[in-house]
């Protein structure tokens, strides 16, 4: 018998395997240097290092790419500008996460428990606390999931989907359990987050299955020519088609997968909550749009009906419960709820001008969304004695910060008028060309509860801006709230503002990076 030795295109892979690389290495990092302090500092250059030269790489094959990209690994990775530009996008995020991860009080205290394996509040976990533990883990399982995302947006193949889909989603479960403080409620989210996600993996498996039976393939190339040759409708390739889109919605947040969402966003630490915010729903967007795009195309007229009512279902069912959350986490995370049906607008009639519409609302929504949890990490709680607890998250708690610390709250407003789609930031520029890509293909009327549900959306959003600079601090409460310094949460605060503003006013120049990748290599709309 003989072996034959794959041949492997590795260069095109390059920003994937630094990303993954460099996670392997942090792992051997964690068990050979001992000390704490030592330790995370390597941790975090090494991050930190790793992601900036994937970005660099991948920017350096974006403008060097051989015509239209690259098919590798037997059809199942596919490197064009589109997966690059969403690589690029993810690192970017990835930067942030790390920076935000690393943070610390004036105190030292950092947003991880110091021992994540034992029960909230048990003795082995005052005690770790008490040596000054550090869960220096959180940077290779980023790492992990930054990898995984970046296959996420590559993967030509369902059963290669559902491998990334595990790679970027098993860290989140760990990292969304790390919190230092409200131990229970994280440990709630990330059980929620976990069962649910399962599910949800099993149901795209299910979807996978079925399009194998029905086609003999699970390539997306495979699947397209399997619906155009198809005599008719195939029951079965209809059923498979939804089920994957569904596994893929519930990654995005949309109605009615979204019931993870508040409970992850609330109980998980403040740094993972924004990268996960940010990072996963742009990985999940640009899955949803290369299976779309290259395997469902030919479905659009039977494929509407769900994009359609899923994302009604989420602006009016985002916009209606984030009006009476009284928690600012909470508020976010249907406000993301919102955000998935406005993405899912773009989907409508399946037009080409979201292959380059997407990437730019994701990119404005995850660094507004990153820049907003900054700002929640430095606003904190006091208790009598003097000593600083977890984030003030209570809305009303945020009464007069714009008179305590007005940098943060000049900055924040910036964000939520960023959310609302307001003029002269990213977030209308998002809107537009997400809305105008529905448009072009007669799906005004989805365009217009998208508007309502964004006029109504603003009134959350104004509420805590009127609150920050309208509102005075309650009787008795002037010290009730630590406004924190930690250098890397404002790097956070600081680049996420000016992007947010560049991106709104000279938005030209990156609308026409990301027009230069609205081009799938393979499918119906290549």
């Amino acid at each position: 018998m003989t072996f034959t030795t794959p041949e492997i295109a590795w260069a095109p892979l390059a920003p994937l395997m630094i990303v993954l690389g460099a996670a392997a290495a942090a792992i051997l990092v964690e068990s050979f240097v001992r000390a704490p302090e030592r330790r995370r500092a390597v941790q975090l250059l090494l991050s930190l290092v790793a992601l900036l030269a994937a970005a660099g790489t991948a920017v350096v094959q974006w403008a060097t790419l051989d015509g239209a990209g690259t098919v590798v690994l037997a059809d199942m990775v596919t490197v064009d500008r589109q997966a690059l530009a969403w690589q690029v996008l993810i690192l970017v995020f990835g930067v942030l996460g790390t920076l935000l991860f690393a943070s610390r009080t004036r105190a030292g205290e950092e947003a991880f428990t110091p021992l994540g394996s034992v029960a909230p509040g048990s003795t082995e976990e005052t005690l770790a606390r008490r040596k000054g533990f550090q869960v220096t883990e959180v940077f290779p399982l980023a790492l992990f999931a930054v990898g995984g995302m970046m296959l996420f947006t590559a993967v030509t193949d369902l059963i290669f989907l559902f491998v990334a889909l595990e790679v970027f989603s098993l860290p989140l479960y760990i990292l969304v359990a790390l919190a230092r403080r409200r131990r229970f409620l994280s440990h709630e989210g990330a059980l929620k987050y976990f069962l649910l996600g399962a599910f949800s993996s099993a149901i795209l498996l299910f979807g996978a299955a079925f399009l194998y039976g029905a086609t003999g393939t699970t390539a997306y190339a495979g699947i397209s020519a399997g619906i155009a040759t198809a005599a008719g409708v195939d029951p079965l390739i209809l059923a498979g088609a939804v089920m994957v889109i569904v596994g893929l919605l519930f990654k995005i947040g949309a109605v009615p997968f979204h019931s993870w969402t508040p409970d992850a966003y609330q109980g998980a630490p403040t740094p993972v909550t924004a990268f996960m915010g940010a990072a996963t729903k742009a990985a999940a967007t640009a899955a949803l749009l290369r299976v779309v795009y290259e395997a469902f195309y030919g479905l659009e007229w039977e494929l509407s009906w769900l994009i359609w009512i899923v994302a009604i279902a989420s602006m009016l069912l985002g916009t209606v419960v984030a009006l009476v959350q009284t928690d600012l986490k909470r508020m976010l995370a249907y406000s993301s709820v919102a955000h998935a049906g406005f993405i899912l607008v773009a989907f409508a009639g399946f037009p080409d001008g979201a292959l380059s519409a997407l990437p730019f609302y994701l990119a404005s929504y995850g660094l507004a969304t990153m820049g907003a949890f900054a700002v929640i990490s430095q606003v904190r709680e006091k208790a009598e004695d003097g000593a600083v607890l977890g984030e003030a998250t209570r809305l009303g708690q945020w009464a007069g910060l714009g008179r305590r610390s007005p940098l943060l709250a000049g900055a924040m407003a910036l964000f939520l008028l960023s959310f609302a789609g307001i003029p002269l930031t990213a977030g209308f520029i998002g809107k537009f060309v997400a809305f105008a890509a529905a448009v072009s293909e007669g799906a005004w009327p989805l365009v217009l509860i998208a508007v309502i549900a964004s006029a109504a959306a603003a009134f959350f959003y104004v509420r805590l801006i009127v609150l920050m600079f309208l509102t005075d601090v309650p009787e008795g409460q002037e010290d009730a709230v630590e406004i924190e310094f930690s250098p890397y949460a404002r790097i956070v605060v600081l680049v996420t503002a000016a992007l947010v503003i560049l991106l709104g006013i000279v938005p030209g120049p990156v609308l026409s990076a990301f027009e230069n990748a609205g081009v799938l290599l393979l499918g119906a709309a290549g």
